[in-house]
């Protein structure tokens, strides 16, 4: 599942793109075609995320509420204006900070497909094949798969596939998913926000691994940035919430404004800090070289020496080290 980061680049995307113009939105697979109906035609006022959702304003007080959810993807063609901090083409990721040009084998955030990962080809959802997606000799492309919304100006085209959530809203119902959401420091690195996240932690008897997860405790963190903080931070992911320290939860609180400001700017979770030349080139073009603990289970911890485990919490894979997490 796309965390935060990916969120957050794909509304800077579009609104470089898309905002300003009237759009034309349709639902090719048929399943948003009353969603679309209202849209359709109307302009796109301002995009931006909260966490691992992405909100579209248009013209008339409605809104789309996209999340992507594990297999959603937004696969992007026609003459598209790249962000500063999205130097990228078909996975192509090119640095602003003059570090040089890397190659991300994952696939993630090129150009072309922001989301779950399809590179170059889509897949087929009923059929389960994957097929070319060749958009160079026309404009806009033929829909490929099940597309569940087109969004489309003169000149650059959207497809969404797969999202858990694709939605016309109210302002008042926007409003009422943000008041069931964390605080996103992308939005507000505030101190008020952090503060709320670091009582909303103490408060809790649940595991704090299990709180970083929660959208309503702190927005956009997944299971990679949360194996990563916790390993960071040296805690133990099944320490209840209320024997975190305030100091240790504010650490937390910081280390997620910082981890994510670095994940909107490369476009990659990089969690290991200090990294130059070659060892941060080759950090950026492969996830196994860019983390502490993420799928590295049964391996040397790299600060202990410690094999990494592997558990199960809540149904999703927990990656720590007995050793350094106490």
């Amino acid at each position: 599942m796309p965390e935060g980061h990916s969120v957050h680049r794909i509304a800077r995307q579009f609104e470089r793109n898309f905002v300003g113009h009237r759009i034309a939105v349709s639902s090719p697979q048929g399943r948003f075609a009353e969603g679309a109906a209202v849209l359709n035609g109307t302009e796109l006022i301002e995009v931006w995320a909260v966490g691992k959702q992405m909100f579209m304003g248009f013209a008339g007080d409605h809104w789309l509420r996209i999340h992507l959810g594990i297999y959603g993807a937004w696969d992007f063609s026609g003459d598209i204006q790249a962000d500063a901090t999205i130097a990228s083409a078909n996975g192509r990721m090119g640095q602003t900070n003059q570090r040089g040009t890397v190659f991300d084998a994952e696939g993630e955030n090129s150009l072309t497909s922001i989301g779950a990962p399809r590179k170059t080809r889509v897949r087929m959802a009923e059929a389960e094949k994957e097929s070319a997606l060749d958009v160079a000799n026309s404009f806009p492309p033929e829909p490929i798969g099940q597309v569940r919304v087109r969004l489309l100006t003169d000149t650059v085209c959207a497809d969404l596939r797969g999202p858990t959530a694709c939605e016309v809203l109210t302002q008042e119902q926007v409003d009422a998913v943000l008041n069931r959401l964390g605080p996103d420091p992308q939005r507000d690195p505030s101190d008020v926000a952090g503060q709320k996240f670091v009582d909303t932690i103490r408060k809790k008897n649940t595991a704090i691994g299990l709180l970083l997860m929660d959208q309503s405790v702190v927005a956009g963190i997944g299971n990679v940035y949360r194996a990563e903080m916790l390993f960071r931070a040296g805690i133990d992911p099944y320490r209840p919430g209320k024997l975190i320290t305030e100091d240790e939860a504010w650490a937390l609180w910081r280390d997620w404004v910082y981890l994510l400001e670095i994940g909107v700017q490369t476009g990659q979770m990089m969690t290991i800090d200090g990294l130059e030349g070659e060892a941060w080139r080759k950090a950026m073009a492969n996830r196994a070289d860019r983390h502490w603990v993420y799928k590295r289970e049964g391996m040397p911890c790299l600060k202990c020496g410690t094999n990494i485990r592997l558990d199960e919490m809540a149904n999703r894979k927990l990656y720590w080290c007995p050793s350094c997490q106490t």
